[in-house]
């Protein structure tokens, strides 16, 4: 089994990871962990749960794009984040950005921190590709 690296440019640069992996051949892409942040690394949403989730799934809905996915590919949901027990916002934030209530099979995991000092959530998905 071969793998494809991808790493769109509409989001930041992945120093030492790639954005997404594609396994190949096959119908499953991995979307590495994607968090609030802009294309130069700037945090969005400030100390707001709910706006730095919007952003990472927007993070994610770029990824998505980029291998012709929709959210309705989506299979599995991780999520990492320095507030678990915030679940209610975490969920409203994503139905908003994937614009359904419909959600895949999904853990949260409350962490102590993340990769960039101020961010709160950091959300990875796997997706079983369209054919």
């Amino acid at each position: 089994m071969a793998r494809k690296l991808i790493n769109p440019a509409k989001l930041h640069p992945a120093p030492g990871f790639s954005h997404i992996t594609v396994a190949e051949p096959g119908r499953v892409a991995y979307v590495a962990g994607q968090v609030a942040l802009a294309a130069d690394f700037s945090v969005v949403g400030g100390d707001d749960l709910g706006a730095q989730t919007k952003a990472a799934m927007r993070n994610i809905g770029v990824a998505l794009q980029e291998i012709n996915a929709t959210w309705s590919d989506v299979v599995r949901r991780t999520i990492y984040t320095l507030h678990p027990t915030e679940y209610e916002v975490i969920t409203a934030a994503i139905e908003e950005v994937q614009g359904s209530n419909e959600h895949p099979a999904q853990t949260i995991i409350g962490v102590t921190g993340l990769a960039v000092p101020g961010l709160l959530i950091e959300i990875e998905v796997t997706v079983r590709l369209p054919e």
